[in-house]
Order: structure tokens, then C-alpha cells, then sequence
């Protein structure tokens, strides 16, 4: 009916990572032809903290950096958290050399998404969207657009056809024991719909801002599903949410945003949740000690240039839904290098 209870006979996780990781070259030529980092560490070791100190970096997109590096085993780092190059940045990214690349980036060193990362890395505000002029928002100032909101909109519903079935398949027990669910920040609703395709007693509501509610209910209409999901319009960060639910669903929104605002909508979805109810956080996760999935960390690449967050460790969001007043039951893979943390209210 729907083609969310489906899935398809090839798996396109390489499609998304060519998508996901299109930034990644852009910022490690930044950190090689404007910042030298490599030959930095190389004199004098450093910790995230020092280094952010040393160079006058932010430290969100410096961590999507170092993670990036540390995936591609261009640093090491000790138990103290002090970054080296490994050998193959001594030998292939640091002057001196013989096999010294650094100028085969260099060529590469006037692009645009480039040099938007020199000013991203020293101001920690994120730059303007692909295609976006000077005078143009970032991302989350664009999504007011109508425009730009459909455009993007759609683009990422396309994904969600595949990621939400995954996740449907991942969590069915979470769904079988579920009543009603409010997907916070639900964009197209292509995931309430997925989890609805897959659990027949299943309600949900999806809560975005204008106008991307109103693409929503177009979606969901389309999909035959509007008796079953629907949309409540208003802003996740000020407006009321929807109570009486017993799942919340955050499904590639934690990524978007600063710690301050992920514990921000984690202690709301903590008092708007029904009791003993269920949060779904599902997201690109990195590894406990941020030396991979490799795709993830180029995916963080993009999500640092462009909004006001980057990837998290699984481990990193247990810990802040802890801190939020919940109880993680663990992480899952899910498919498309994503997954997803379940938790319960804390007793």
C-alpha cells in the first residue's frame, strides 16, 4: 500500500555515503592547506581543548575534524586525549617529506565549502547551504523558505523510505507495545509512516514547524495513511507538544544541534512523555571512542559546515539521555549506517 512496509532487493547504503560524505574532502583540505595541523601536532601534541585553544577553532566542527582524522587513521590519540599524527600523516600529509601530498590538496585550496570551513572552524556558526547566496540563511533559517523547505523536504523523505522501514524492522517489539507516537521534528512524516506501516496499532503525530506541516500532511495523504498519522504544527523548542503519548521519535534531528539543544528537547520529551513510556533516538552514531564507522564521520562533515550540530557517539547520547532522566536499553544498527538508542523513563 504504502511501500514503507517493503523493502528493496538491493541495499543503497553506498548511494548515501557518496551523498553523506561529499564535504569531507573539503574539510580535511582546510585542515591541511590553511591550518598545517598535521605539522602542528607533529612540533607539539595536543589535547581537543588545546588544540581548539591554539588555533582559534570552535569546538564542535573541530571535533567532526579530529573524529574525521581519527577514522582515516591520519592521528592517533592516547588515553589522555592528546592527538599525534600517526605515520601516515608523518609521511604523506607534513612538510619535509619526500612523500609529503600536502600540495596536491593545495590545489584545492580556493573552494568554496573550503574556505566556508576556515570560517565555520574559528566561528562555529554554521555557513550557507549548497546553492544558497551570501544574503541567503543557513539551513535552519532557510527551512522557513517555503521553497527551499519543499526542496529539502523532499529530499530527505526519499531517504526515509528505506532508514524507516530499517528501523521499523529494528525496534518491533518497541512498536507491538506502543499506542500512540509524536515523532518530534518529523519533517515529510515519512518515519511516523514507516512505523505506522509496520504496526497496525499504531498512531502517530508528527510535530514540525510551518511549512514544512503542511508538506507533511500532503505526504502522509498521499501515502494513504492520514486517518492513522497526523500533523500538529508549532515550533519543538517553545510550542506545547502533544501529550498522552507513550513513544517519542527523534529520527535525524539530534545532528542538527548543540548538546544544549539536544538535552534541551530530551528534557521536554522526559516531561511529555507517558509513564514508563519509550524514546527512539535515531541517528548517523558514531563509535564510543569516535574513531569510526568512517562514513558517519564524513557525514558529520557536512552536518558541522551547515547546521548547528555534528554526529554523536551512541555512547555520547546515552549519556545525555541519563542526564535527561531516562534509562538507555541499548543501541541498535539499523541500516544505511544509521541506528538507534532505546530508552525508558527512569523510575
Amino acid at each position: 500500500m504504502t511501500g514503507l512496509d517493503l523493502l528493496p532487493s538491493t541495499d543503497p547504503t553506498s548511494v548515501l555515503r557518496y551523498r553523506d560524505g561529499v564535504y569531507a574532502i573539503d574539510l580535511l583540505t582546510a585542515a591541511v592547506t590553511e591550518f598545517r595541523i598535521f605539522d602542528v601536532l607533529r612540533e607539539t601534541p595536543a589535547t581537543l581543548a588545546e588544540i581548539c585553544a591554539r588555533f582559534g577553532w570552535d569546538e564542535r566542527p573541530a571535533d567532526a575534524l579530529l573524529t574525521l582524522c581519527l577514522a582515516n587513521d591520519y592521528l592517533d590519540q592516547d588515553e589522555n586525549g592528546v592527538f599525534t599524527p600517526s605515520k601516515m600523516a608523518l609521511e604523506h600529509l607534513c612538510q619535509g617529506s619526500v612523500w609529503d601530498l600536502t600540495p596536491y590538496y593545495g590545489s584545492l585550496r580556493d573552494r568554496p565549502v573550503v574556505q566556508d570551513y576556515v570560517r565555520v572552524l574559528k566561528s562555529g556558526r554554521p555557513a550557507h547551504w549548497a546553492g544558497l547566496d551570501e544574503a541567503s540563511d543557513d539551513w535552519h533559517g532557510s527551512m522557513l523558505s517555503e521553497d527551499f523547505a519543499r526542496t529539502f523536504t523532499a529530499a530527505m523523505d526519499c531517504r526515509g523510505v528505506f532508514l524507516g522501514k530499517k528501523l521499523a524492522d529494528t525496534v518491533p517489539e518497541v512498536l507491538v507495545g506502543g499506542r500512540r507516537l509524536l515523532d518530534i521534528g518529523g519533517g515529510s512524516g515519512v518515519y511516523a509512516c514507516a512505523l505506522a506501516a509496520n504496526a497496525p496499532n499504531l498512531e502517530a503525530i508528527v510535530l514540525e514547524q510551518a511549512p514544512v506541516g503542511a508538506i507533511a500532511r500532503e505526504k502522509i495523504a498521499q501515502r494513504g495513511l492520514a486517518h492513522r498519522v497526523w500533523v500538529e504544527t508549532g515550533d519543538m523548542f517553545s510550542d506545547p507538544w502533544p501529550a498522552d503519548c507513550d513513544l517519542h521519535l527523534f529520527s535525524n534531528v539530534m545532528h542538527d544541534w548543540g548538546k544544549a539543544e539536544v538535552l534541551a528537547l530530551l528534557h521536554r520529551s522526559r516531561e511529555t512523555l507517558a509513564p514508563r513510556g519509550t524514546v527512539l533516538v535515531h541517528e548517523a552514531f558514531l563509535d564510543p571512542d569516535k574513531r569510526g564507522p568512517l562514513p558517519v564521520a564524513e557525514y558529520s562533515c557536512i552536518l558541522a559546515h551547515s547546521t548547528q550540530g555534528r554526529c554523536y557517539a551512541w555512547s555520547e547520547m546515552e549519556g545525555f539521555l541519563a542526564e535527561a532522566g531516562f534509562v538507555s536499553l541499548g543501541y541498535r544498527p539499523t541500516g544505511g549506517d544509521r541506528g538507534v538508542v532505546v530508552a525508558k523513563v527512569a523510575r
